[in-house]
């Protein structure tokens, strides 16, 4: 028994340093990916303030304006898609409340 205990308590030690020596190997990993030394890399958004007072903004080299989003807000408003695990999701919780609503009813016209 002793034996054991002390080979699981040697696993356990050598299995919790591998994750420790694997957390950073990963966070090495994740800085040479962001590459916070180099400076050819550019940021996916930029956000530019003109001299009228207006702010540009473009994403991926795209231009940004208020006009765009005025309108894709509109299309998603006026589209109507049936949802089916909505509707369902519905039509059980119909189900479950008047179920449980003549449960009720039931047991308490016995008392």
């Amino acid at each position: 028994m002793t034996r054991f205990f002390i080979k699981c308590s040697f696993l356990i030690a050598l299995l919790f340093v591998g994750v420790l020596i694997g957390m950073e190997k990963a966070n090495e990993g994740m800085v040479d990916m962001k590459g916070y030394n180099d400076s050819t890399l550019q940021s996916p958004v930029k956000i530019h303030g003109k001299s009228d007072g207006n702010i540009e903004s473009s994403v991926s080299g795209e231009n940004i304006t208020s006009h765009n989003l005025d309108e894709k807000k509109e299309h998603l408003q006026n589209i109507k898609a049936f949802n089916l695990f909505s509707s369902l999701g519905k039509v059980l919780s119909n189900i479950v409340s008047s179920l449980t609503e003549k449960i009720i009813d039931f047991a308490s016209s016995f008392i």
